[in-house]
């Protein structure tokens, strides 16, 4: 791909030559998929599979994942890195989440539940007075980054992985597949945030069949990671007032009142089925017919504008952050591209749409 004389690239591991910048950038964003500011560190960084950060999956599914998933799961630890120093390690919230709430499936879920959505800052109030599902997303994803969990998004290959998150003292990162429908991201974006509140990493599936086949550890924290992400959206007290609306046998229910009451929360129609499901107010049988037919029907996004994506990707403190030391000259063009993972020529357009507030 380089297309150099193996003489050449011998020098340049020897010491005694260097790539140039764009050999440099080939070099890292091509070819090793690592970014640029690993080549000047003193010795190669150690990496962690993914086998043994991840304890949420099975040891079947973890051999399943596809060489595109290992790569989001190098850029969201690059990602850290960039933190750490843009940073110099301390989280910039006042108020962190992990720090004042803490999880375990021996306590109340509901409870639980609500003091994470007081510490976020959202009411039932506030939730259902949002118009749109992205609208949803981007107040939630708002308001756990105020509380200082950097949030990254990506177009992932593998379709049927929701999200994950890695744990880290100062600061935790959660990096959602961008793939997903917006529900489905704001369900994973809750469901990560416990993985993190649990003090662990954690890596889940858009099928949650896959927690039948853990250990009982980890399926006991995979149900409950759950449970709180579905009573943070849904509060069961008020979801059993808005129910006694549906017929006695729920799955007499139209689509209407299914889409209705979905959208009342911002959450799935599959999100509501499963809600009536644990309430035993429909069958198995019922919950998977319709929750595959619904999947049938939701389509896949459009390419867009690559800096506006680029803009909803990417942690809004962190992109911020990075833009706010290059104009203050406190680092150089290709120090703020090399952190946001990008060239050094698109910079300036993924720096406006930054500056015009392009988030999602």
């Amino acid at each position: 791909m380089l297309k150099r004389q193996p003489e050449e690239i011998e020098a340049w591991e020897a010491g005694s030559d260097a790539p140039t910048y764009p050999q440099l950038e080939k070099l890292a964003y091509q070819i090793y998929k690592r970014p640029l500011a690993v080549f000047f560190l003193p010795s190669p960084p150690e990496e962690t599979l993914p086998q043994r950060e991840f304890r949420t999956l099975p040891d079947a599914d973890m051999q399943t994942l596809l060489r595109d998933t290992y790569l989001h799961i190098r850029r969201a630890h690059a990602y850290q890195l960039a933190l750490r120093d843009l940073f110099d390690g301390h989280n910039p919230a006042e108020r962190r989440i992990w720090k004042t709430v803490s999880l375990s499936p021996k306590k109340d879920i509901v409870a639980q539940a609500e003091a994470i959505r007081e510490h976020l800052g959202i009411t039932l109030e506030r939730q259902i007075g949002w118009k749109t599902d992205e609208q949803a997303l981007k107040e939630w994803r708002r308001a756990i980054e105020g509380c200082g969990v950097f949030v990254f998004k990506a177009a992932f290959k593998q379709k049927d992985i929701s999200g994950f998150c890695l744990m880290d003292e100062y600061l935790p990162i959660i990096y959602l597949n961008n793939s997903t429908t917006k529900t489905r991201q704001v369900f994973s974006l809750l469901h990560e945030l416990a993985h993190l509140l649990f003090s662990m990493n954690g890596l889940s599936k858009f099928d949650p069949s896959y927690i039948e086949q853990l250990a009982s550890r980890e399926k006991e924290i995979e149900r409950f990671c759950n449970a709180i992400a579905a009573e943070v959206l849904i509060p069961e007290r008020d979801f059993s007032d808005q129910a006694k609306q549906f017929p006695a046998n729920a799955e007499k229910a139209s689509e209407a009142q299914f889409a209705d009451l979905a959208s009342r929360y911002g959450v799935s129609r599959e999100a509501v089925l499963r809600c009536l499901l644990d309430n035993g107010r429909v069958g198995k049988t019922f919950y998977e017919s319709r929750a595959k037919f619904w999947a049938a029907q939701k389509k896949p996004g459009g390419g867009g504008n690559w800096y506006l994506n680029q803009g909803a990707y990417i942690s809004d403190r962190f992109a911020k952050e990075v833009v706010s030391r290059r104009y203050r000259q406190q680092i150089s063009l290709e120090q703020a591209a090399d952190f946001l993972g990008i060239k050094p020529k698109s910079y300036a357009g993924f720096e406006e749409r930054v500056l015009q507030g392009a988030e999602g």
